[in-house]
């Protein structure tokens, strides 16, 4: 059954109808039940208010400095600036709930106010997101809003998957302080 699934699925991607609209509801009701559970808790929280801290003066030339850094990294041995965020307390707690969601979720990361990553699972491929709408159609659009990408092969597994995003609300004041983003294995819904 689950070959006649991900061949119809394939087709309907390969021919351009597969879109993550098509699993809407199941990601909408994701979002608003466990990822949301996850975007509130103390780690994340906490973690995204001291990240805010530190980043808060940061203008645009040094994001695109730190964004570069990463991106180079990205292709070299040595890791420093990686290694520190993968090393952080939030980033064991996001790789243990990837590890934990029995193949639901591939990857999750969580952005500051600046859109600049403060955790995350594995490692991405950039340090700014704050140019994608993950992060300007949730932390800009306020607390309650999803964004759901369409969905994409991914390369190396072959899977499909859709990103949902959801904004990380500080529960004191209400507002937006930063982001996270799952991508999520829309076979294992």
């Amino acid at each position: 059954m689950k070959a006649i699934f991900n061949s119809l699925i394939l087709f309907s991607f390969m021919s351009g109808t597969a879109l993550a609209n098509e699993f809407q509801s199941e990601l909408e009701a994701l979002a608003s039940g466990q990822i949301a559970e996850i975007a509130s808790s103390g780690e994340v929280i906490e973690a995204v208010k001291a990240q805010n801290l530190e980043t808060a003066g940061h203008d645009q030339a040094k994001i695109d400095e730190l964004d570069k850094t990463w991106r180079a990294e990205a292709e070299a041995v040595d890791q420093p600036m990686i290694d520190s965020v993968l090393d952080n307390s939030l980033s064991g707690y996001l790789a243990d709930l990837q590890d934990g969601s029995d193949g639901l979720f591939t990857e999750i990361f969580v952005m500051d106010a600046k859109g600049l990553n403060v955790g995350q699972s594995d490692v991405t491929s950039d340090f700014w997101q704050g140019d994608e709408a993950k992060w300007s159609d949730t932390y800009g659009a306020g607390a309650g809003s999803v964004h759901i990408s369409e969905l994409e092969q991914d390369e190396s597994t072959q899977l499909l998957q859709s990103q949902v995003s959801v904004p990380v609300v500080d529960p004191d004041s209400g507002q937006p302080i930063g982001a996270v983003t799952f991508g999520v294995n829309v076979e294992n819904l």
